[in-house]
């Protein structure tokens, strides 16, 4: 089981309009550039399952582009990777395979070329919020997250290869955190996978490279690093990390209570350990200071500077909002300026997700307007702190990472519940811990909003992250506020926190294939989004 982190949970800061299906297929790519080792002459994709139905409109076609040329998620140039390519003279095919069954719904496969007629044939799935598995090389089932740094040896299967891999990597003082072999056959080709506890020097490729029956190596670092630099793994990291982590509301409870720490402070010392134990620098206050410029730009430039979103279903909804409000008559005003301020928000956020502009994904891309406009009109309107916002953003995490391990922030897996559900469930969290609320008050919260908007499927219209997402981005804000509100009163719950979790995870993967985002049902089936789509 991946073991999340902060940036898995809060992030990628990238280029809209989809976590899952933009950030994580760029991951993809990515990681296939490194496993070739160069930019290919040629790169082939073909997708499957959700990636194939709403991947035109989710853009990741572009993202799959993009992360072969070696751009990051973050780079504003992924809208433009076609072009990029065709500069860089690379050639570039999509397939796009409704019909062949997949096991999982984000799945691609890539196939790398070099001028000179070297191949790699990769298959990757975005398991949502950005992150990314390898599935298979070659035609050899593997299992690669990212999660670590990773060596791939390509080899033929014959005695002391093994024994000669372990000993360049002892010998360069890295030590394997994990390995596993992968083969077709006793004596035919085989792949060892390591994943270990520090960077990896590309001079270590050479050393590998230096026996008969290795074929190639590769290094693939590891995704979801701290900021800072590599540092050596202290000897205590393992048990800070058991000190620390948790698998349940229960268990983060009873860690609160035994530490005597708030949910923010029980998931800054799990984050701290977590790089500990990965060999890097933390970085938790830089990250969390871009995590809120980038929120706070992504919700502000539409409110002053309204552009339409790449599919053309949205665009200028936030400024109208905002101009609505400030009418004179107080009739018209119907919600009050907290839940105003965070439903302009949350609609300008989504704006700049459409129009493929910077945004952070909490938890996802097709979220991400819900827990910028909750913290941010608590700014605003109650004078929350800088440094309020960040234990708020902790907070939200919190929680998110448990809805992360134990179900699924991903549409296409467990539907919008799994997308803006978690979201506001986050928000709510952060906004009650904001209030002074206790840890159990917190999660009270959470659950509160997953039972409120069980069952809300995932249906957007033509494939895009524009309708129905951004209204929903914009009322779930308000679900939050009423959630952590009647929290806050000491209203108790039948049922807690982990079981809506699990509910959430059963009801999600009950739903039909049409509600789990391949715009074939819900709204997206309704008349004047199939006459919409008619003139794509």
């Amino acid at each position: 089981m991946k073991t999340y982190g902060l940036r898995d949970i809060i992030g990628p800061i990238m280029v809209g309009p989809s976590s899952s299906h933009t950030a994580g297929a760029l991951a993809l790519a990515s990681m296939a550039r490194k496993l070739f080792g160069e930019q290919p002459e040629r790169a082939v994709f073909t997708l499957y399952g959700s990636f194939a139905a709403t991947g035109s409109g989710h853009g990741t076609d572009k993202a799959l582009v993009a992360g072969i040329l070696g751009l990051a998620t973050d780079d504003p140039r992924v809208a433009d990777a076609f072009a990029l390519a065709k500069a860089a003279g690379v050639q570039v095919d999509i397939v796009w395979d409704t019909t062949t069954e997949v096991a999982h719904p984000n799945t691609v496969d890539i196939r790398c070329e070099s001028r000179e007629g070297r191949t790699l044939e990769m298959r990757g799935v975005s398991i949502g919020g950005g992150a990314a598995v390898i599935r298979r090389i070659n035609g050899i089932d593997v299992d690669i997250t990212g999660e670590r740094t990773s060596v791939v040896v390509h080899q033929r299967d014959e005695r002391g290869v093994l024994a000669h891999i372990a000993g360049v990597l002892a010998g360069c003082g890295i030590n394997i955190a994990n390995a596993n072999l992968h083969r077709t056959a006793k004596r035919g080709d085989a792949y060892t996978v390591l994943e270990t506890d520090s960077a990896v020097d590309a001079s270590v490729r050479e050393l590998l490279m230096d026996h008969p029956d290795i074929i190639n190596a590769r290094v693939v670092p590891a995704t979801c690093a701290g900021d800072g630099e590599e540092v050596p793994m202290p000897e205590d990291a393992e048990e800070r990390f058991a000190r620390w982590d948790y698998a349940s509301g229960e268990e983060l409870l009873a860690l609160c209570e035994r530490e005597h720490v708030t949910i923010a402070q029980a998931f800054r010392a799990r984050e701290e350990a977590l790089c500990a134990k990965q060999g890097t620098e933390a970085g938790i206050d830089a990250y969390l200071d871009r995590v809120l410029e980038v929120m706070g730009n992504a919700a502000t430039e539409p409110l002053g500077n309204p552009q339409p979103s790449v599919g053309g279903l949205i665009g200028g909804e936030a400024a109208k909002l905002r101009a609505a409000l400030e009418d004179a008559d107080p009739r018209h005003r119907l919600v009050d300026p907290l839940a105003a301020r965070a439903a302009q928000y949350a609609l300008a956020t989504l704006e700049t997700n459409g129009r493929m502009g910077v945004i952070v994904a909490t938890p996802t891309a097709g979220s991400a307007g819900v827990l910028p406009g909750v913290l941010l009109a608590l700014r605003d309107e109650r004078g929350f702190s800088h440094d309020q916002l960040r234990e708020g953003i902790l907070t939200a995490a919190g929680l998110g990472y448990l809805i992360a391990r134990n179900a699924s922030v991903s549409g296409a897996e467990g539907g919008c519940q799994a997308e803006v559900g978690s979201a506001a469930a986050m928000a709510a969290a952060a906004a009650v811990a904001l209030a002074g609320g206790a840890p159990d008050r917190c999660l009270a919260a959470g659950a509160n909003v997953m039972m409120s908007l069980l069952g809300l499927v995932c249906d957007p219209v033509g494939g895009l992250v524009e309708v129905p997402c951004q209204k929903r981005n914009a009322t779930a804000a308000s679900v939050a506020f009423v959630s952590a509100q009647i929290a806050l009163s000491g209203v108790q719950n039948l049922i807690s926190f982990d079981e809506a979790v699990a509910v959430m995870d059963e009801v999600g993967r009950g739903l039909p294939p049409e509600l789990r985002e391949t715009a074939l049902g819900g709204i997206a089936k309704a008349p004047s989004a199939c006459a919409f789509c008619a003139g794509c």
